[in-house]
Parts: C-alpha cells; sequence; structure tokens
C-alpha cells in the first residue's frame, strides 16, 4: 500500500511523473534539514519544521499540451528572481518546469539556496 504522497508521484504521467521525481529528489539531497510531507493534498517540504515549497501541476500552463508541473515557492514573493511567476498569490511564487526539456540543475540549486537563506533569516 502506497502513502498518499508516493501515490501522488505515482498518478501522474509521463513525462511530468519523472519531472516531478526529480524535483522531489533535489529538494530532498539540498539540505538535510529538509523534510517532505503531505499537507493540502500535496507534497510539501520543510525546513526545520517551517514550509519552504510544494510541488504541483498547473492547469493553465501547458508544453505539447501537457499541464506544467511546477514549485511553489513559500514567501517567493520576498525573492527576487525572474524565472519566479507571481500570478495572483499574494505570498508564493511558482518555478514552471517543462519536463520536456531539460532541467537546469544548477538554477534549482541557487533557488533552494536563496529560499533556505530567506527561512533562516525570518
Amino acid at each position: 500500500m502506497l502513502y498518499p504522497i508516493d501515490n501522488y508521484f505515482e498518478q501522474q504521467n509521463e513525462p511530468t511523473r519523472s519531472c516531478l521525481l526529480f524535483l522531489r529528489s533535489s529538494i530532498l539531497k539540498h539540505d538535510p534539514d529538509i523534510t517532505e510531507t503531505w499537507k493540502y493534498k500535496m507534497p510539501v517540504y520543510c525546513y526545520k519544521g517551517k514550509m519552504l515549497c510544494y510541488l504541483w501541476i498547473h492547469k493553465k500552463y501547458k508544453s505539447n499540451g501537457v499541464p506544467l508541473p511546477y514549485m511553489g515557492i513559500i514567501d517567493g514573493n520576498r525573492i527576487d528572481e525572474p524565472d519566479l511567476i507571481k500570478e495572483d498569490r499574494a505570498r508564493m511564487k511558482i518555478l514552471l518546469i517543462d519536463p520536456h526539456e531539460d532541467i537546469a540543475v544548477e538554477r534549482i540549486d541557487r533557488l533552494l539556496t536563496m529560499m533556505l537563506q530567506l527561512r533562516q533569516s525570518l
């Protein structure tokens, strides 16, 4: 029997599943104090117990007809990064990931480092 969080990933179609699993692994490897939890029916990542980011799939943005997965950044409004999209959110920003393209690992690592620095300063 799968846990709800594992089931979430398994229910995704390719290439979205592989993209989300790669992001999951990258986030968890970035720092030993990052933990994964299941909140609001989605995978949420916390740093020392405080919410850091989450993984989800955008209904509006698509690539080759496939909805784009994204990393939602908690307090993303405090991060000045041109790749982040604010939309109508007051506090969050998102980073869209195209599962049909290579993931820019350096960009993900840089963003995670910025997110941890922000969490530590709050």
